[in-house]
């Protein structure tokens, strides 16, 4: 045996070694606290259908803050195929992450759900303050989208067809 391989086996064992206090201490872990780490499973979240709006057209959970209390809040809301909203605009910027499903926008005022853009789940739109846009799921749509929403509250919006409901069956 060569001088050299005692160092060199020392060099591939030490860091081995290392881990093990690491390892054995893990095992030990503190449980959660749920004071400090709150989770909501799928069947806890509190979908609700907006008032006045078709069964099964959109639903929506309010996961953190408020929509009508000053601060940031976080929602998910749900469009089923076949329903869209009409054009509309928010006071503050609206950052939304697809979950699941196929969800289709649009900007502007002029309601036309045939020139909607599909995007997939794991997207990122930002919906900037006060320009006017409208979004669902189209009636070929195979399954409802999911959307994450999160913004600074109060929520205030502005639907621009007066006299219109929020909600288009398309």
């Amino acid at each position: 045996m060569s001088d050299l391989s005692m160092p060199r086996r020392d060099l591939l064992l030490a860091p081995m070694l290392a881990a093990l206090p690491a390892l054995i201490g893990a095992a030990e872990a503190s449980p959660l606290n749920p004071a400090q780490t709150m989770i909501t499973l799928p069947e806890q979240i509190p979908w609700a259908t907006q008032p006045d709006w078709p069964a099964n057209s959109n639903a929506q959970a309010v996961l953190f803050g408020g929509l009508d209390q000053p601060g940031l809040y976080y929602a998910l809301l749900k469009w089923y195929p076949g329903y869209m909203s009409g054009p509309h605009t928010y006071v503050t910027d609206r950052l939304c992450v697809v979950v699941s499903g196929t969800w289709w926008v649009n900007s502007g005022a002029d309601f036309d759900p045939g020139r909607c853009v599909p995007v997939p789940a794991g997207t990122f739109i930002r919906r900037v303050a006060h320009t006017p846009h409208y979004d669902g799921v189209v009636a070929g749509g195979k399954e409802p989208a999911v959307i994450a929403i999160c913004g600074m509250a109060p929520v205030s919006v502005t639907w621009l067809e007066a006299g219109k409901p929020g909600w288009r069956k398309v």
